[in-house]
């Protein structure tokens, strides 16, 4: 059975781009548009893994990240964060005591094989 990975963003363009991709590869994905969406999407769909933008409307993905992290039924799901926000923001994430950090970090545009081949590690596949 196909691993499950929501992903969230609030860019359109991007968003489909991620779907596609990681479908490509042999994932089942899930949508979300916005921090509170992925809250809300991952209490639902439980997915192995979540992909997570920073910088969107309605809830950002910081405090999206942090609430996920302090939910009981999403705390276990591994986060990677995939943003257009630049490196200083990289170190500000993972330098939080509150939370512990994402599994991985990655800027847009994304290297494709470098962030696929960090799915399959954390995901076991």
């Amino acid at each position: 059975m196909a691993k499950k990975i929501l992903v969230v963003d609030d860019e359109p363009d991007v968003l489909s781009y991620l779907v596609t991709f990681l479908n490509d590869n042999g994932f089942d994905t899930v949508e979300g548009k916005n921090g509170k969406e992925a809250l809300e999407m991952a209490k639902s769909e439980k997915p192995d893994l979540i992909t997570l933008d920073i910088s969107m409307p309605e809830q950002s993905g910081v405090r999206a990240f942090r609430d996920l992290q302090e939910t009981t039924e999403t705390a276990n799901i591994p986060v990677i964060v995939i943003t257009g926000v630049t490196s200083e923001f990289k170190k500000f994430l993972l330098s939080r005591k509150q939370v512990d950090p994402p599994v991985a970090y990655f800027e847009k545009p994304i290297d494709r094989e470098e962030v696929l081949a960090e799915i399959k590690k954390i995901l076991k596949v």
